[in-house]
């Protein structure tokens, strides 16, 4: 292969180094989502951040509290999203992250370490290891005893 030859494939490559870098640029964050009806800023209480230092041991994560922007629906038990109905959620955009939590769940330990689960990990999905084996944060895995104290 000549020299020019050469030339030509390596800037072709670039080429398609850039334009795919920003193709995958614009897809690596979620655009926002609309915030579910009547859904309004909050301070965390102080359990917020027990409750965060709780799920980064258990889950052997760690990410800063001050990342999250903290919604409540008032005076609901859910909220809609565009997967169903929710009692939390938790979603990263380029505006940053949001955990959203219904007001009927407000202070219950369960559905807020859930959503604190997930900004650790950084993604959605449930996988076994962290949501169940590790940290026990689902309906089925939680202890009994807490979840009938809310």
């Amino acid at each position: 292969m000549s020299a020019t030859s050469i030339s030509h494939v390596l800037d072709r490559l670039a080429i398609l180094a850039s334009t795919a870098s920003l193709v995958l640029g614009c897809s690596v964050l979620d655009p926002v989502s609309e915030l579910p009806d009547g859904a309004v800023s909050f301070t965390p209480p102080a359990s917020y951040a027990e409750w965060w230092t709780s799920t980064e041991a258990c889950s052997e994560l760690s990410s800063s509290m001050d990342a999250v922007t903290w919604y409540v629906v008032p005076g609901v038990a859910t909220f809609p999203t565009e997967s169903g109905d929710k009692v939390g959620y938790w979603s990263k955009s380029r505006e940053g992250t949001r955990i959203i939590v219904a007001g009927n769940y407000r202070e219950h330990e369960l559905v807020v370490r859930h959503e604190i689960l997930h900004e650790l990990l950084g993604r959605e999905g449930h996988p076994d290891e962290y949501f169940r084996d590790r940290c026990r944060l689902t309906w089925d895995t939680f202890p009994e005893e807490t979840i009938a104290l809310h």
